[in-house]
């Protein structure tokens, strides 16, 4: 009998039955999980339990760790001081419409300190033109596939009014001039030239000989200012100061637009200044 059961005992061991109080191994374990799980059943079921206890207790440790520092990441963030953003070269729409109207309901625009060119940084620091907008007009995207291309530093627009255009452009193009110059606009040309270099961008095509129904010269803060009506509704302001010239369009699409609002539309077109170079 003893023999028989110790050759059952042979027999199960080389079919794979785990001799007792050893922990079972799955099918297909690395090699070193089956020396890990042999070595366990050698010391008995409280030495193999001791490993799994131990990491059982980190794992629970580190839990607790990970979510009391959640729980305080809000009062470490309430304490800690507030960013303040700093404007700088900033490229893109920064809002330079003042608070509250005129007596005739017109705000003011002012270009914002620090703002970039229309698409991008790289600009020298463009003096702070202003001009005068009703109620209703909004600041809308400038646009890299412009007539103007980056020539285009701002545009506003009304539904029911019209639009308009600033744009800044080197005065390098009529004529050329040193380094930190101060030039006027006078300097680059009479009114007429001025207009015909800028309508292709403006406009996207160039100016016929009766296009221009108005055209004068005004003097404002130390400037002149050229100014036209160009058919069939578009008045134009423009000026230069530095190495730099300056332009508003405003247009009224229709007819329509242009009976009922010339009135607000020439006050945008009379009231943009630029300030005169400073030493």
């Amino acid at each position: 009998m003893q023999q028989r059961a110790s050759n059952s005992a042979f027999q199960a061991a080389g079919r794979g039955a785990a001799p007792p109080g050893a922990r079972p191994v799955a099918r297909g374990a690395p090699r070193r999980c089956c020396a890990a799980a042999a070595a366990a059943a050698a010391d008995g079921p409280a030495a193999a339990a001791e490993p799994a206890a131990s990491t059982s207790a980190a794992g629970a440790t580190t839990r607790r760790a990970a979510l009391g520092a959640l729980a305080g990441a809000p009062l470490l963030l309430a304490g800690a001081p507030r960013a303040l953003a700093v404007q700088g070269l900033t490229a893109g729409r920064i809002p330079g419409v003042s608070e509250t109207p005129d007596a005739e309901g017109f705000f003011l625009y002012k270009r914002p300190e620090g703002k970039s060119g229309g698409h991008g940084v790289g600009w020298s620091e463009i003096p702070r033109y202003s001009f005068r907008i009703p109620g209703g007009w909004d600041e809308t995207p400038v646009s890299i596939a412009d007539l103007g291309g980056t020539e285009i530093d701002l545009r506003f627009a009304d539904r029911d009014q019209g639009n308009l255009v600033i744009v800044v452009a080197p005065v390098a193009r009529f004529a050329e001039i040193g380094f930190n110059a101060d030039i006027r606009i006078e300097e680059l040309g009479p009114p007429d030239k001025i207009i015909a270099g800028f309508a292709p961008e403006l406009y996207g095509a160039p100016l016929n000989d009766d296009d221009v129904l108005e055209q004068g010269v005004v003097a404002e803060g130390g400037l002149s200012y050229y100014r036209w009506l160009v058919r069939p509704h578009r008045l134009v302001s423009a000026t230069a100061v530095g190495n730099r010239l300056f332009i508003i369009s405003v247009t009224a699409p229709t007819a329509r637009q242009w009976r009922k609002h010339e009135p607000q539309l020439r006050s945008i077109q009379e009231s943009f200044r630029v300030p005169a170079k400073t030493a």
